[in-house]
């Protein structure tokens, strides 16, 4: 690991937006947070998790969009990908990287549905597709029981993606307490890993901070984690709010409450190689006890 793996400041944004059962209202929301996020100097914008849908198993199916990839960059017509021409443009018109939450997506020859994100550059081309790797099923008595795997399929590959600024780790919610996929990512140069995410009244107060520190500590990088704005008055699921940044040394930078607001920190290098050069467990793993998770291969 590097001791320095961002390569030069950069100002990150955390949008947190409050979702509705209209996409295209969902969509222009998202724009004018953008917009305002831009003008206020952010390098990175990011949204959350299922921004322009409601997070539901009953909704995936009604909102999902068939969306491309890198092996496939050609997109589909707006008509039926509305939401990733929508974003395309967004981050080229405002000149930004824009990792853009998450979205339903139909894979048109599997019929499969995922829960995905796109990773765009300031002109507006795919730079990533993160398929939320561990899917949301928990059964807490009395509290809330939730099973994506009712609807979705899980992706198989983790998400890095090069920028000017280095390398950013992008995975989704649930993927965050799943310590391995966060490791693989800092191992290979990641400065800084992004958690669109949607925890909840029950998980948000016990674990949504907590984890985002220990992902940082881990792996002595920034840790942004945006939530969709808490919304007491719908009738379905309700997301815990409170979207923040970490720093490399596992303390808070900066949190947004519950409502729709907006988040920004800067990144700096120095605070990296600060933290790494005071406590270096970089240089003192011991893979002759233990395996390094960023180069054994996955399981088949």
């Amino acid at each position: 690991m590097s001791s320095n793996p961002l390569l030069k400041p950069c100002k990150l944004a955390l949008i947190q937006l409050k979702t509705g059962s209209d996409k295209t209202a969902n969509l222009t929301r998202a724009s004018e947070k953008v917009a305002l996020a831009a003008k206020a100097g952010a390098d990175i914008v990011v949204l959350p998790e299922c921004f322009n849908s409601p997070y539901g198993t009953e909704h995936f199916p009604n909102y999902a969009e068939p969306l491309p990839s890198l092996s496939h960059p050609t997109p589909a017509d707006k008509s039926v990908s509305p939401s990733y021409h929508h974003l395309s443009a967004l981050s080229s018109t405002h000149n930004i990287h824009l990792v853009a939450g998450s979205i339903p997506e139909l894979d048109t020859e599997t019929k499969k549905l995922y829960n995905t994100s796109l990773i765009f550059s300031p002109t507006g081309s795919l730079l990533g597709k993160h398929r939320k790797v561990h899917l949301f099923d928990i059964d807490i008595p009395g509290k809330i029981t939730f099973r994506e795997s009712d609807v979705l399929s899980a992706g198989n590959e983790p998400t890095l993606v090069d920028t000017p600024f280095g390398k950013i780790g992008v995975a989704i919610c649930y993927d965050v307490r799943f310590p391995e996929l966060a490791m693989i990512a800092a191992r290979k140069g990641a400065f800084l890993l992004l958690y669109p995410g949607a925890f909840n009244m029950t998980t948000g107060p016990l674990h949504w901070e907590l984890l985002a520190r220990a992902r940082a500590v881990d792996n002595q990088v920034w840790v942004g984690m945006c939530s969709p704005a808490r919304d007491l008055e719908g009738a379905g699921y309700v997301a815990w709010g409170e979207s923040t940044v970490v720093d490399p040394n596992g303390e808070l930078v900066a949190k947004t409450g519950a409502d729709e607001e907006t988040v920004m920190a800067d990144l700096v290098p120095n605070r990296i190689e600060e933290v790494r050069k005071g406590v270096p467990v970089g240089g003192q793993r011991r893979f002759d006890v233990y395996a390094d998770v960023a180069r054994v291969p996955a399981q088949e």
